[in-house]
């Protein structure tokens, strides 16, 4: 019998938590996700584009280059497996006047030193070709890129935790944690039935919360806590046919991927998001916003009508840099990056998170030595 209460704790049920917590059920650990609210996935994982990403953009060596192809992978074939929907539809990056073109072959030689499958270049007919509507003067195609039903895939991920006796607990927010003498963590939750209980590992995945979380944690020096910031994007909705078939990204701008286009499993177009620094999280939609919108689409979709664009909803990423810096890596920081035994802190993980979050797991599980 062990002397803990739970092999394992993860704070957070969006994708990244509930992937850590399948990674550790899945290795034999008794493991319990803890959630504040009242459903699985309702932060970070709920508000996003569900694009499975290829990995084209992220810096040789980085965690974002490596989870994100490896995650790719692991992700086609677990929805495979499980008949979770998806649509590896491929992505077009389309690259418009001097400037975008001259950008090309570095995306597609950073691409290709990822280790992403199946590039290639096309000229402005071969692209037309492909999608008849799309202005663009050369594109890039991505054919692993998609997307995907990302809730089907956090409701299967905490299927496959309960299946191997682990659980998810709602409405159950982490208050702290202190490391015991012994080995492992005290946690206190809170909610309508606070408890404490002891694991031998903790492990947080809460997103948004990341900084507040951790520094609920005793022990943990407060000089490796990032500063985190909200990087707010907006949708808007076509009303009308979609347009192409395959997903559309512009070159990316500082800070993201760009306002881009997908159809979802639903067969609507939805563009977006945008990138807005904010005080704190905000779901509102500016309908003003769309002038920008129009503008960006036109780039690439001249034939979009005046008047089509729908708001229709926002999502806020946990970042780790503010506006006009560089974007930095994801953090995953293991005992050693902090001192502590047991302990994985998750920082900033946005895009490409969602699509590297099995990936994310199992490095978790690493960097805990199992």
């Amino acid at each position: 019998m062990s002397e803990f209460d739970f092999d394992a704790v993860v704070v957070g049920a969006g994708a990244v938590g509930l992937a850590c917590g399948f990674a550790l059920s899945r290795r034999g650990l008794a493991t319990v996700v803890l959630e504040a609210g009242p459903r699985i996935g309702e932060g970070v994982s709920a508000r996003n584009s569900e694009v499975v990403h290829g990995g084209l953009y992220y810096p040789t060596g980085s965690l974002k280059a490596r989870l994100c192809v490896q995650g790719r992978r692991a992700l086609y074939a677990f929805l495979s497996e499980r008949g979770i929907a998806f649509d590896r539809c491929g992505k077009l990056v389309v690259f418009n006047g001097p400037e975008e073109l001259e950008r090309l072959d570095a995306i597609l030689n950073q691409a290709r030193t990822n280790d992403v499958e199946g590039m290639e270049v096309l000229t402005a007919a071969q692209a037309r070709a492909m999608e008849p509507d799309l202005r663009c003067d050369a594109a890039l195609l991505s054919p692993q890129s998609g997307v995907f039903d990302s809730h089907g895939y956090m409701l299967a991920l905490q299927g496959e935790i309960e299946a191997r006796g682990g659980a998810v607990v709602l409405s159950t927010p982490f208050e702290g944690a202190e490391p015991l003498a012994t080995g492992g963590w005290r946690i206190s939750t809170g909610g309508d039935d606070p408890a404490v209980l002891t694991a031998a590992r903790l492990v947080t995945a809460p997103g948004l919360d990341a900084q507040a979380v951790a520094n609920r944690i005793a022990g943990l020096p407060p000089g490796t806590i990032p500063p985190g910031f909200f990087g707010k994007g907006v949708y808007f909705r076509l009303s009308g046919r979609a347009p192409f078939s395959r997903l559309v990204y512009p070159p990316p701008i500082p800070g993201a991927l760009g306002t881009h286009y997908r159809r979802d499993l639903g067969g609507q177009a939805v563009f977006g998001p945008d990138l807005e620094f904010v005080p704190a999280p905000d779901y509102a939609v500016d309908p003003g916003r769309a002038g920008a919108f129009y503008d960006c689409i036109r780039k690439f979709w001249p034939g979009l009508p005046d008047g089509a664009l729908q708001p229709d909803y926002a999502g806020v990423r946990p970042k780790l840099h503010g506006p006009g810096q560089p974007q930095p890596d994801f953090r995953i920081d293991g005992p050693e990056a902090h001192g502590l035994e047991g302990l994985v802190v998750l920082f900033g993980i946005e895009s490409p998170g969602l699509t590297s979050s099995l990936a994310i797991g199992e490095e978790v599980a690493g960097r805990l030595g199992l």
